[in-house]
């Protein structure tokens, strides 16, 4: 902690220098000034506008349909938009999710990634996608400040987005949109604090030319020191530029991002061994991992998107993207063999270099009149390429106690896959599809229908670790259709209904299960999780909110009688949703909602899904003060079972999260915002989640309580 001075002297320093270069604005050029609302996607229609209270967006992009407006849409989505990012301080995509009901936390197989549960089945954080292309962000963690509006969008979607390339997104899909120049210049300088005396600085900038034509803005942080967790230490380092450009009939933006993370000793994934009761959760204010254990990674990608008129009705647009992403940790997680919490883990250390190759092209012909119906219609195609090289090391392991943490020398590692200093390919993946939409309104716009597919080609080869050579390949195709019908009751209310579905690749029957496998090296058909849903949406103006009933069931597959591979049977998902958000009196803005989540398995719950969640933000602007904020978050998520078997769960858990925030003018011109937060104000340990990755049982911990200072000067 002795160290945050000096950070935040350094900090200030490098943000300092980064505002001067780029505070003048070539204004050599003198055209026609044009009326710009910046968007991330190069859309003709621009950026949603936000909602009452600023929150979140009346709409937001969905794949093949463009923009759309939420209460004309018969799909249930949300975007959050970057003022909630910065009035909670969130720093990275989870604690932005955390606000949705629909939406838990958990984290991937045997590392660090992200994993966000929605509806109750996992989207991997390398299945986001960014301005609506797959495989561009970090695979383990992505800083907020690359993020201008996150968009949660609720229920299958391949026909909308085409097939996640991690195999993830059954049940949801999260876009992130990156940040653009807005219609005034930004100045913003950010310097914070944490519990541990982890510091953070961070620079906003952002101009347009005078005529509104053209548009950059830069962000750079970094976070750097010890958290709330004693003995975790976390360090990150972001920026990005965005520049976009639009004449009369042409639209561009492009993007370029660098991110640099680091984790030392955090807090890892837990197992109970099979027949051991789950206990209560270790300190979470104690890191009961090795200090030799880490995850860094590295990660460079970039956009380039156009969009161009060929005639009022008709707009064409092609994007590009692409990664490179390097990753190396050595983990070490507990496996509890023990009511007293005793436990092991085997040491294993990991490399990964990863190349993304992504685009997407499409042309889309609106006001198109038969009779009285107008349609508007969508084509576009799109592709996705992944080249992976990995290695391994496998070691002994280690002994502990999670609620008495000792320090263990590390072990040896004497088993191999592949070359740690030079890896080599193990996995190409790549995905081709072509998508048709057909929007068709009628009754005067009161009745809207949505109809469309998706044809999709899925290719998985595998490679071994050591010679390289190909042990497995996996080609199919499947259609994916959908139909939407939203009825316009009034301005007000929309009631709407929709089936929709999502792909997954369906895999290569395995050569032996215990015996002879009877259709071995059989390609088995992309799995599809077929989703039905109704709906009604209401707009009040200050007010706004959904009520969703969905069912969706996913196929599970094993080995029948005659130790064949096939879908054996089902999960079924049925929930029901109910989300409000805006601003119903002058000083109180309010976001949240309650998920209920019914999953079947064989007669069985699914590990990880909770019956109930909630959430409940409330932003209060104090009367009679000039600039005082105060703000106040519940997140409530019942309880979880752990094993397929319905044997253990952890318990229930609800979380408090309080902040503040104090706007004070500087002169005419500007100010200087003031931010404290609290969150987990009981500082409660608790178990967060159970599994996420598919059929897994590992448990999280949740953070203890964390206290967040910062200070915003805009200038």
């Amino acid at each position: 902690m002795s160290h945050a001075p000096f950070r935040l002297t350094a900090l200030a320093v490098a943000c300092m220098s980064s505002a001067a270069s780029l505070a003048d604005t070539d204004n050599a050029h003198v055209l026609e000034t044009v009326e710009v609302q910046s968007s991330a996607d190069a859309s003709k229609e621009g950026l949603s506008e936000a909602f009452a209270g600023g929150q979140v967006a009346e709409g937001g992009s969905l794949g093949i349909l463009g923009k759309q407006d939420s209460m004309a849409t018969p799909y249930s989505f949300t975007n959050y938009t970057e003022l909630l990012i910065e009035d909670q301080q969130a720093e990275s995509v989870a604690d932005i999710l955390m606000n949705d009901p629909a939406v838990r936390v958990a984290r991937g197989f045997g590392n660090f990634q992200q994993l966000y549960l929605v509806r109750g089945l996992p989207v991997y954080s390398d299945d986001m996608s960014y301005n609506g292309l797959y495989g561009l962000l970090p695979r383990q963690y992505l800083a907020s400040e690359f993020i201008q509006r996150v968009q949660v969008f609720r229920g299958a979607n391949a026909f909308l987005n085409g097939a996640a390339p991690g195999g993830s997104g059954l049940g949801g899909a999260v876009n992130v949109l990156p940040k653009r120049a807005p219609n005034y210049d930004v100045n913003q300088f950010t310097l914070g604090v944490q519990s541990g005396g982890q510091a953070y600085g961070a620079v906003d900038l952002a101009r347009r030319s005078e005529d509104g034509r053209a548009g950059i803005r830069l962000n750079a942080a970094r976070r750097d020191g010890d958290t709330a967790v004693d003995g975790e230490n976390q360090k990150i380092s972001m920026s990005h530029i965005g520049v976009d450009f639009r004449e009369e009939n042409l639209r561009i933006s492009a993007d370029l991002g660098f991110q640099k993370f680091s984790m030392d000793a955090s807090m890892p994934s837990i197992t109970f061994a099979s027949g051991v009761p789950i206990q209560k959760t270790p300190d979470a204010d104690k890191t009961v991992a090795q200090p030799w254990t880490y995850s860094n990674s590295e990660d460079l990608f970039g956009t380039v998107r156009a969009e161009y008129d060929f005639a009022d009705n008709v707009t064409t647009w092609v994007a590009l993207g692409g990664r490179e992403g390097k990753e190396d940790a050595i983990f070490a997680n507990p496996t509890v063999i023990n009511t007293a919490g005793d436990y092991t883990a085997n040491r294993f250390d990991n490399v990964r270099e990863d190349t993304v190759i992504t685009g997407e092209a499409g042309v889309r012909w609106s006001q198109l009149t038969t009779g009285p119906v107008t349609h508007s219609l969508s084509l576009s195609t799109a592709s996705y390429e992944l080249e992976s090289k990995n290695a391994y090391l496998f070691g002994s392991g280690v002994t502990g106690n999670i609620y008495g943490p000792t320090e263990m020398a590390i072990p040896p590692a004497p088993f191999a896959g592949g070359n740690m200093d030079d890896p080599g390919t193990t996995i190409r993946t790549e995905l081709r599809s072509v998508a048709f939409a057909d929007q068709l309104s009628m009754l005067n716009d009161s009745l809207l229908v949505t109809l469309g597919g998706r044809y999709q080609e899925i290719e998985d080869t595998s490679y071994d670790y050591n010679t390289g050579n190909r042990s497995n390949k996996y080609e199919d195709n499947a259609v994916t259709p959908s139909v939407g019908l939203l009825y316009r009751l009034t301005e007000s209310v929309s009631l709407y209904s929709n089936y929709i579905e999502g792909l997954v690749a369906g895999g290569n029957a395995p050569a032996d299960n215990n015996g002879p496998v009877a259709n071995a090296g059989e390609t088995i058909a992309p799995f599809k999780t077929e989703q039905a849903e109704i709906g009604m949406k209401f707009d009040a103006g200050n007010l706004g909110g959904s009520v969703s009933l969905f069912q969706s069931e996913k196929p599970i597959t094993g080995f029948d009688s005659n130790n064949k591979f096939e879908i054996v049977d089902d999960q079924t998902n049925r929930g029901l949703e109910l989300m409000a958000y805006g601003k119903p009196l002058d000083s109180l803005t309010v976001l949240g909602g309650v998920s209920l989540l019914d999953t079947d398995v064989d007669g069985e719950k699914a590990i990880g899904s909770p019956d109930t969640q909630a959430n409940l933000n409330v932003d209060w602007a104090v009367p009679g003060t000039e600039g005082l904020s105060l703000d106040g978050r519940i997140i409530y998520t019942s309880s979880q079972y752990v094993d397929a078997a319905n044997t253990a769960k952890i318990p229930d858990w609800t979380r408090l999260d309080l902040g503040a925030r104090y706007l004070v003018p500087i002169g005419e011109t500007k100010m200087l915002t003031l931010r404290a937060r609290v969150e987990n104000v009981a500082d409660t340990d608790y178990w967060a989640s159970a599994g996420g990755f598919p059929g897994s049982s590992y448990l999280t911990v949740g953070a203890p309580r964390t206290v967040m200072l910062s200070g915003t000067y805009e200038f």
